[in-house]
């Protein structure tokens, strides 16, 4: 790929007003070009962009394409920055009047140089609020795409959009479907404006020469002028990328707009430094429908703040992943202590679920057109969920790392929704460590709170999601857990109901109809606040499991629960894959005597803290004695 920076540009506001100044504070720059103003950070903005694509990896060559007027200034340029000065082109222009035009311009780099290659096209007098973002994505998002590409960003409030290009994104595919070139106010509601930052194929060139029959007129031989044609009258596939920075092209600015944007800019990069960032993502229990939401089911389930993972992000020289000392053992006291840890625990900690976060995360946004800054981390979390007891411990690490490198990088909603993120989840542990899971767990713990979900065929092959509805967290009654206190493998459940159901098995495919129906009931009791009613189908949904699942399937440990719960007349079902038990128990003397014959048991009892913090509520539910 060749890169061509320009620099040609004839705008003298800026140059007059600094001459004319009265302060003496710019008197070093009268006659400067405008790409060689101090930038971001009090290096030349030349200088970034310069830094930016400099590098044989990337660019075979780089071009500056300047004007007679300003050639001398460039040229020396080049020679303090070991550029190559036989790769500055001259158009031969030394006024505003005799200008040619950008894309003029471009066309005779091309012609004279004879180029055969894909290009990236970018303003050099372009200031850029964050320096950081990673040039190397914009290349592999424009060979992913196959097409045209170009760079937009999200406008600051003070800007107004009548006074850029602004594009709309189609933000499946990413190809840019509308480009208005300074549009009136009430136009379009898109605040993505695009800078003169693109990336050509080598075929697409040949359409300037076109366009330029077609636009006689040097004021409209301007790129923003030539993508609204290419887009929207062309229809050439364009695609849009985002970069989280802001731009600002000082060429046709006066010295008020270009030293309020560089401080702006420079207080944004003096703040941009991170500091510790720290997110937690809570422990779920599947209330009702459970396990059907990979069998196109409907569940009902509410994150508690019993329990939870947390993640810890902070900016570092090194991207460096930080094993946890319990869950990630790399010192033991003896090998006999190793022994005993690996038999018991098994040797994946979470470090892996970290590793893999990031792995997709980085793949993610390079596929979406999501380009990130160019700073490393420390990682590091810390978990309090009971291991194997069905609690959504590994969504949870995930889900807390995820929200970290967002915040991190600046990922907004709109760059990865809510629905979108819980796939994303589901996808670290499914393709990137082959764990069996499904979608519900992941929805919760993104949604928090209580949620209803309908994982309806027709929904995930049209959407990709399903219907994921948050319910008033304060219609959730008093809940109470159990689980293994030595749990080990013997608490998950192990069955073939997977396989029988692809195979069609018609008792399997009956139960997961029966769950959803038990669910969209469940969700009326929980509205009407008729606990009785939910209590009464909690135990529906055990019987119904138990009908598809053998009772060594099943495992001992989850029996045993089941069974003290219904002696003390409480509802009772699991509420995940095994090793802990949730039930309902409406008589506050039976729930005193269930909670000791728990313990007795060996077993650890808790009331649930339903956590949900759109409503600020982490509260007891309990029935008081």
């Amino acid at each position: 790929m060749i890169c061509l920076l320009l620099v040609a540009g004839h705008g003298t506001v800026l140059e007059d007003q600094i001459k004319n100044d009265l302060t003496g504070l710019y008197t070093s720059l009268e006659g400067v070009p405008k790409a060689l103003l101090p930038g971001v950070g009090g290096k030349k903005i030349l200088d970034f962009w310069w830094k930016a694509v400099n590098t044989r990896q990337l660019f075979s060559e780089v071009f500056l394409v300047t004007n007679a007027d300003k050639y001398k200034h460039y040229e020396r340029w080049a020679t303090a920055n070991d550029f190559p000065v036989e790769n500055i082109i001259n158009d031969g222009t030394t006024t505003y009047e005799t200008r040619l035009g950008a894309v003029t311009d471009l066309d005779l780099v091309i012609s004279s140089r004879k180029l055969n290659d894909d290009v990236m096209v970018i303003a050099g007098d372009m200031l850029c609020a964050d320096q950081n973002f990673d040039i190397a994505q914009v290349i592999k998002f424009f060979q992913l795409k196959k097409g045209e590409l170009a760079i937009y960003y999200e406008m600051e409030e003070m800007e107004s959009t009548s006074s850029r290009g602004i594009v709309e994104v189609c933000s499946e595919s990413h190809r840019i479907t509308n480009f208005l070139e300074k549009p009136a106010p009430g136009t379009t509601d898109s605040r993505l404006a695009s800078v003169v930052f693109y990336c050509f194929q080598r075929k697409t060139l040949n359409c300037l020469s076109e366009f330029l029959s077609l636009y006689e007129n040097t004021e409209d031989r301007v790129l923003g002028k030539f993508m609204e044609w290419l887009i929207n009258v062309a229809k050439v596939p364009v695609y849009g990328m985002k970069l989280p920075t802001g731009f600002q092209l000082i060429g046709q600015v006066g010295l008020s707009d270009y030293t309020k944007w560089l401080t702006f800019y420079s207080a944004k990069k003096t703040g941009n430094t991170v500091k510790a960032i720290t997110c937690r993502s809570y422990a779920r229990i599947g209330i009702i429908g459970n396990p059907s939401d990979g069998y196109y089911g409907k569940t009902i389930a509410m994150t508690i703040a019993n329990f939870w993972a947390e993640a810890t992000i902070c900016e570092s020289k090194h991207l460096v992943l930080i094993p946890h000392p319990l869950n990630d053992p790399t010192e033991f006291g003896s090998l006999l202590d190793l022994y005993y840890i690996s038999r018991k625990e098994g040797y994946l900690g979470g470090l892996r679920l970290l590793q893999a976060t990031c792995k997709k995360f980085y793949h993610f946004c390079s596929e979406k057109g999501i380009a990130l800054s160019k700073q490393n981390f420390t990682l590091k979390y810390n978990v309090n969920i009971p291991r194997q007891v069905g609690l959504a411990g590994s969504s949870a690490i995930v889900s807390a790392t995820l929200k970290c490198l967002m915040k991190f990088y600046n990922l907004t909603e709109d760059d990865l929704p809510k629905p979108i993120r819980a796939n994303f989840i589901l996808d670290v542990e499914t393709e990137e460590l082959y764990i069996t899971a499904g979608l519900q767990d992941r929805v919760v713990q993104v949604y928090e709170g209580l949620v209803y979900m309908d994982f309806s065929k027709e929904l995930m092959e049209k959407q990709g999601y399903g219907d994921y509805i948050p319910l008033d967290i304060n219609s959730a009654p008093p809940f109470w857990l159990a689980y293994l206190r030595d749990p080990s493998d013997s608490g998950t459940i192990h069955s073939n109901v997977r396989q029988r159901w692809l195979n069609g098995d018609t008792k399997v495919v009956e139960a997961m109809r029966s769950f959803s129906e038990l669910t969209d009931l469940a969700k009326q009791a929980l509205e009407s606040q008729d606990w009785t009613e939910l209590a009464t189908l909690m135990d529906k949904n055990f019987e119904l499991r138990r009908s598809i699942f053998t009772e060594a399937c099943l495992g001992p440990g989850n029996l045993k629960m089941v069974e003290i719960a219904q002696k003390h007349g409480s509802a009772v079902k699991l509420p995940g894959s095994g090793g802990a038990v949730i039930g309902l128990c409406l008589d506050p003397k039976n729930l005193v005597e269930l909670k000791k014959a728990y313990q007795e048991a060996g077993f650890v009892f808790c009331h649930v803290v339903p956590y949900c913090p759109q409503s600020l509520s982490i509260r007891t539910l309990l029935c008081k004695p």
